[in-house]
């Protein structure tokens, strides 16, 4: 599998524009040229562009005032939360920190939702490594990092020794890359028959399964961490500036 990759175009419209507000071209409160202004120059169509600007709103570079336009805000002040996001603590938690038993470590088919992840051909090899997370000697968690195979070979993440980092380390060492943000996806599902014998859950029962999708600056993903949990034993929480 080769490392050769081109960002998506609405991946390279977005870190132009950054760095054009971060070099002060288009100042704070200044007004960002309009849709039609940004596909006659970049040679883009409007859905790739609308699709650019809306991650810019969302993570807090422009702003959008209706009737009026979009405008420029800045870079967006990082908040410091108290508690860490949850896919950044399962993409930075260590295997010696918790009481875990490793279940798989190789190469799998990947399934048809983390090869939409990861941008992977259906049935494609990918490396798993999943293990069974207990506390006080209970089953919490089942938590599964899915990653392309090249970017595994020959590191200890497809070994099955326990690891001494956390997965952001060894992932960003092997693609020679920073991991730059996380896209968090979480659902609600019953479980498979296999997660009722481990997690010691019915049938019936419901599972939270969070997938954190690691990218690079230009929004490549890298690795998806899986965490599924027994709906009535975990609170997902979360705090954050109202913008």
């Amino acid at each position: 599998m080769s490392f050769e990759y081109t960002p998506p175009k609405y991946a390279q419209l977005i870190a132009e524009l950054e760095r054009r507000i971060d070099a002060g071209e288009y100042p704070p409160g200044s007004p960002l040229p309009s849709e039609h202004q940004l596909m006659a120059e970049f040679g883009m169509a409007r859905p790739t562009v609308v699709k650019a600007l809306g991650v810019l709103r969302d993570q807090g570079w422009i702003v959008t005032h209706q009737g009026k336009g979009r405008f420029v805000r800045g870079r967006p002040a990082i908040p410091t939360s108290q508690q860490a996001r949850a896919g950044r603590e399962l993409l930075d938690r260590k295997e010696a920190q918790v009481s875990s038993r490793l279940l798989v470590s190789g190469e799998v088919e990947v399934p048809n939702r983390i090869a939409s992840y990861l941008g992977l051909k259906p049935a494609s090899p990918v490396m798993l490594r999943r293990s069974l997370i207990e506390h006080d000697n209970e089953p919490t968690e089942i938590s599964s990092t899915w990653l392309p195979v090249a970017v595994a070979q020959g590191t200890a993440l497809g070994e099955p020794e326990e690891l001494k980092q956390g997965i952001r380390r060894y992932v960003e060492s092997a693609a020679g890359t920073a991991l730059d943000h996380i896209i968090e996806h979480v659902t609600a599902r019953n479980p498979s028959k296999e997660e009722c014998s481990l997690l010691g859950v019915k049938s019936s029962a419901a599972l939270l399964a969070v997938y954190a999708v690691a990218c690079d600056a230009t929004g490549r993903p890298w690795v998806v961490v899986e965490s599924v949990l027994p709906g009535d034993r975990h609170e997902l929480e979360d705090a954050y500036p109202i913008r």
